[in-house]
């Protein structure tokens, strides 16, 4: 009896959600990744900006440096006009964690159809990704370029 005690001890603290966090960070980055993208092309503006960090740093070729209330003003603005669908998908190369920070190197492919019109538009990028105190994945950086010159 008391062996089979000792032994539910030591399997509550391996499943514990503390042990969990350390070895899943791949798994967590990927799933707010593609949680993001889904909420984006389900036009759920409330909820796009959960994926920053208060102090993001997105450097985005072309428009420089902004922050996350630029960047969520703009993703919000974008899914508001009318006549246009758009329809984002990511393709994830690799996640690299180390304790609180994941670095994603990453695809972002944005599809936008307007009346008979399709554009399809491949962005390169890398996150930075840290473990905020809620234990929730956010991007405190990242970069985002086109190959297309």
């Amino acid at each position: 009896m008391k062996r089979r005690l000792i032994g539910l001890c030591g399997l509550a603290l391996l499943c514990s959600p503390a042990v969990a966090q350390s070895g899943d960070a791949p798994a967590q980055v990927r799933r707010a990744l593609e949680g993001w993208a889904d909420d984006f092309n389900q036009g759920r503006a409330d909820k796009l900006c959960d994926l920053f960090a208060p102090g993001l740093v997105a450097t985005i070729r072309g428009d420089g440096d902004r922050g996350r209330d630029a960047l969520c003003a703009n993703l919000t603005a974008a899914l508001s006009k009318p006549g246009r669908a758009l329809h984002y998908a990511v393709r994830i190369h690799d996640i690299e964690a180390e304790g609180d920070l994941a670095a994603v190197r990453l695809d972002w492919t944005l599809t936008v159809k307007a009346g008979d019109k399709t554009m399809v538009s491949v962005e390169r990028g890398l996150d930075v990704f840290r473990r905020q105190p809620d234990g929730h994945w956010r991007i405190v950086r990242f970069i985002v370029f086109s190959d297309d010159g």
